[in-house]
């Protein structure tokens, strides 16, 4: 059963490049193209599709105003499209409160040439927000077959950015920290569980698929809604009690030992897993620096980044959680996990931050 997507943009270019991208990609179907709101409801009465890839700057109604009504009327996972000013990150983030599942950049010249290289991306991201649950998606009151290229890339692991751990050799300190991975529906969901942690929490080091430029403005938004403190990582930030650092987009990010205390290292490299950041380089750092002295968690995201960094952590000594499929979005990064033996625990999302505080 193909996946029908409907493409919505004020720009042909981007419709014509959009819907050259997934008719060559197995298993979607583009069931139309509109060139603002207005359009896409007309054809919506006709045929209703599985998948909206949504602009934000339109003519006669913006992206937002659509997607919040949508998600008023009938919740269908959408996938935002927007450039990459200042504004387009701020403009982001407000619909993934909103209840859009994933966000792809775009640049505001050469959108053409992005979006043919971003192919693998476009149709990854349809394929994770066709997956997704909508009745988990938390409308925040804040605002694969022959001749698909896409298939054909190799599949690094983490063994391209740090090498293994050999064991839990890691003595234990007072110092406790936590790595948490997260992707499709991980938004909202780090939103619920930073929101309920207090000062005193243990630091954490978070990787969040989502493009450069965007997370920043994510972990900005994070902070004003936090009693903790949150912020994009840089390089050499130390992994305090009461601080999460949000790992850059288009960056590794890796826990690392300074005597007894954590810092953050982050770096440029491949695509691990598929992703960068990638959740399987964060939990092996942690499995190699932290050990028994950290706490892994995965939660709701699309394919199987973070099962085996997860597991390594176990094998460490580190305690480990997945998120239950009930609560997630997707049910992909945290089923992979749990298969492979990794998670000590599975518990509900509305129990995650509680377990951090213990």
């Amino acid at each position: 059963m193909s996946i029908k997507v409907l493409i919505v943009d004020d720009s042909a270019v981007v419709r014509q490049v959009l819907s050259q991208v997934f008719t060559t990609a197995t298993g979607i179907e583009v069931m139309d193209v509109a060139n603002d709101p207005y359009m896409a409801m007309d054809k919506m009465k006709i045929q209703w599709p599985d998948v909206i890839v949504l602009d934000v700057e339109m003519p006669r109604m913006d992206g937002i105003t659509f997607l919040k009504q949508l998600m008023a009327s009938r919740p269908t996972p959408v996938v935002i499209c927007s450039s990459l000013t200042q504004k387009g990150t701020d403009i982001s983030m407000q619909a993934l409160a909103a209840g859009a599942v994933e966000v792809i950049a775009k640049p505001v010249s050469g959108v053409k040439g992005f979006l043919e290289e971003s192919s693998h991306q476009l149709v990854m991201a349809v394929r994770s927000a066709a997956a997704a649950r909508m009745n988990r998606v938390r409308v925040m009151p804040s605002a694969s077959g022959a001749g698909n290229p896409l298939e054909t890339r190799p599949k690094l692991s983490a063994d391209a950015i740090l090498s293994a751990p050999t064991g839990s050799n890691v003595f234990a300190t007072t110092e406790r920290i936590i790595a948490l991975g997260t992707s499709t529906g991980g938004t909202q969901a780090l939103e619920v569980v930073l929101t309920q942690l207090p000062r005193t929490c243990p630091g954490l080091a978070i990787v969040q698929h989502m493009p450069e430029k965007f997370t920043r403005s994510f972990a900005d938004r994070l902070n004003s809604l936090s009693q903790i403190e949150v912020k994009e990582a840089e390089n050499g930030d130390r992994i305090l009690p009461g601080r999460a650092l949000i790992a850059p987009g288009g960056k590794h990010m890796m826990v690392k030992r300074s005597g007894a205390y954590y810092q953050v290292e982050v770096v440029d490299g491949p695509l691990v897993s598929r992703h960068k950041p990638s959740v399987d380089v964060l939990f092996r750092s942690a499995a190699k620096f932290a050990g028994k002295n950290a706490l892994g968690i995965i939660m709701t995201g699309m394919g199987d980044d973070g099962a085996k960094g997860l597991k390594e952590m176990h094998d460490c000594g580190a305690k480990t959680i997945a998120q239950d499929e009930e609560s997630c979005v997707v049910f992909g990064m945290p089923k992979e996990a749990i298969k492979l033996g990794a998670a000590d625990e599975v518990m509900p999302l509305d129990m995650i931050a509680k377990a951090i505080c213990r």
